[in-house]
């Protein structure tokens, strides 16, 4: 059975640091496009990162403060999360694809989900 489990969630002050990961199994592994995205209450679920082949792409409001990567012969994704703000306060969700991804920021492009971490950064 499929599942993907994200530890490392939690309350943050402003100006702190978070690394989320992303653990999958019960698939046979490979180095499959994996991405991260979040979501706010209210608004809709937005990509923060993509990793493909160590090749990595960033949203313009994470980029600099936040670095994504791949496990190294592990089916693993991290998300460092440095100089958090209160706005970054969301509940983070990893994704991977089996497939292409053409547009990583396409919810639509992933085939399978985490359940979700919530990050809280407090001003």
């Amino acid at each position: 059975q499929l599942h993907l489990w994200e530890p490392g969630g939690g309350w943050v002050q402003t100006g702190g640091s978070l690394k989320l990961s992303c653990v999958v199994s019960g698939y046979p592994y490979r180095q499959w496009p994996m991405a991260w995205f979040r979501q706010a209450p209210g608004k809709e679920r937005e990509g923060v990162a993509f990793i493909r082949d160590g090749d990595t792409d960033y949203a313009d409001f994470v980029r600099g403060r936040f670095t994504i990567s791949q496990g190294n012969g592990e089916p693993t994704s991290h998300l460092k999360m440095n100089s958090l703000k209160p706005e970054d306060t969301a509940t983070y969700y990893c994704a991977f694809s089996d497939g292409g991804v053409e547009i990583w920021g396409d919810v639509s492009e992933y085939h399978y989900w985490g359940q979700g971490t919530q990050v809280t950064v407090t001003s």
